[in-house]
């Protein structure tokens, strides 16, 4: 049994959700796991000298069952959902292959999680649609006035750097403000790319 993990990180209301609700109607025995799900209660979140809870940040969340919950389904995939076709261009022998979808804001900037990413996608956003989209949406707990410029922007701006500067790590950049449809287009056929890759490994292998 083989299995591919997938990074879909990036800024907040960028799309990532969406795109890996649709990535897994696509693929086969595919799965998705949330970032998100991972929060720390609010109890538990740092509060700075403003008032802002500092919830975008590694600290507030718990990542060590991040990383345990990769490890065990990388173990014991689920069992696929019900797929309305297989890609084409998909052979037999990698019909066994389970694809992970992992979802979130920060996800490439804790080390124990890089080494798992057969592929690493990040989506951007500029400033005045990231908060554009950022105020459309009700959190819990909701944000405070002048949140979005005092932490969550500048918090995604320093990850992104450190993204940026560290030269051994791929990642394939991807717009946000492009239609559902094209992103969903292009990171589909990327992933099946990496399954042929799969496939040709197989057979070097077998043969």
């Amino acid at each position: 049994m083989k299995v591919l993990v997938i990074g879909l990180g990036g800024v907040t209301n960028g799309g990532k959700t969406t795109l890996a609700e649709k990535l897994k109607n696509m693929l086969p025995n595919c799965d998705i796991i949330s970032q998100d799900d991972f929060f720390k209660p609010e109890s538990e979140v740092e509060t700075d000298e403003r008032g802002f809870k500092l919830y975008d940040v590694l600290d507030a969340l718990y990542m060590d069952e991040m990383v345990t919950s990769i490890h065990n389904w990388m173990k014991h995939p689920a069992s696929p959902g019900v797929v309305a076709e297989e890609p084409e261009n998909m052979c037999d022998n990698l019909k066994n292959v389970h694809i992970l979808i992992v979802e979130g804001f920060l996800l490439y900037n804790y080390e124990p999680l890089n080494e798992l990413w057969n592929r690493r996608y990040f989506l951007t956003l500029p400033y005045e649609e990231c908060k554009r989209r950022r105020s459309t949406r009700v959190y819990q707990p909701a944000d405070t006035p002048g949140y979005f410029d005092g932490h969550v922007w500048p918090m995604y701006l320093k990850y992104k750097n450190e993204l940026e500067e560290n030269a051994s790590m791929q990642v394939d950049y991807l717009d946000g403000t492009k239609s559902q449809e094209e992103l969903l287009s292009y990171v589909y056929s990327d992933i099946i790319q990496e399954l042929n890759k799969l496939r040709e490994e197989n057979q070097r292998v077998t043969s």
